[in-house]
């Protein structure tokens, strides 16, 4: 019988990784998310929970274009639409 190391992720307990550096990152990905859907919340507060969290989401899978488009690369974001 062979053993498995998984690793679940703190702030989503139904996800499993095969390594800790993945659930890290997935955790860190999940707590921006968070941080993201608040900020969200007190600029367009019209939005209701579930919108905030797929936006927070979305904005953090995709921190790094973001990143690019705040840093003076604007075109960066066409890179979402692909």
């Amino acid at each position: 019988m062979a053993v498995e190391v998984v690793y679940r992720s703190s702030r989503d307990p139904e996800q499993l990784f095969m390594d800790k550096a993945e659930a890290d990152r997935h955790d860190k990905m999940l707590e921006l998310a968070e941080n993201l859907a608040q900020v969200l919340q007190q600029a367009v507060p019209s939005l209701n929970e579930e919108q905030l969290e797929e936006l927070g989401i979305y904005m953090a899978r995709h921190r790094e274009i973001f990143a690019r488009a705040f840093k003076n690369q604007p075109d960066a974001l066409t890179e979402l639409g692909s």
